[in-house]
């Protein structure tokens, strides 16, 4: 699997809620991308996440 150009590799099949919190991703200041489409946050606990996926995710910092 790709996250942000860095290939890793996912042992087993997660849902992608799942995924960003064992990795540490505070959901609500972030947005992803997964094999090029923008997945809404309401749909984060519903998307399955494979070893042959790509994922772009982009966190939010706030600041002036």
């Amino acid at each position: 699997m790709k996250v942000n150009g860095k290939i890793i590799s996912l042992k087993t099949n997660i849902d992608l809620i799942d995924f960003l919190r064992n990795n540490d991703y505070e959901i609500s200041k972030l947005a992803v991308e997964l094999n090029g489409n923008i997945i809404p946050k309401s749909k984060f606990k519903d998307i399955i996440i494979q070893d042959c996926d790509s994922l772009e995710i982009v966190t939010f910092v706030g600041g002036g």
